[in-house]
């Protein structure tokens, strides 16, 4: 383990974000300007305007999104149950 179980409510947060917004931002800097020169500085440049946005969209939005899901895959099972 290299983080201490008091941060997992953080780990969770920094590793999506950090996923999510490598992968878009850099494919749309790819889409509107290409791979010419000086694509790896505005990738660079959205990456660091967009990660903090989504760090705190993770943290706040990421349990209550999960929650829903865990509700929304319930009530289908439930409906599945009473179909039978």
């Amino acid at each position: 383990m290299i983080f201490p179980r008091r941060y997992a409510k953080l780990v969770f947060p920094v590793l999506m974000s950090t996923y999510m917004v490598t992968i878009m931002t850099g494919l749309v800097t790819a889409l509107n300007t290409g791979l010419a020169d000086g694509f790896f500085i505005r990738w660079g440049q959205a990456f660091y305007i967009a990660w903090p946005v989504a760090f705190i969209l993770v943290l706040i939005g990421g349990p209550r999104i999960q929650r829903l899901s865990v509700n929304l895959v319930k009530a289908d099972l439930a409906e599945q149950k009473k179909a039978s």
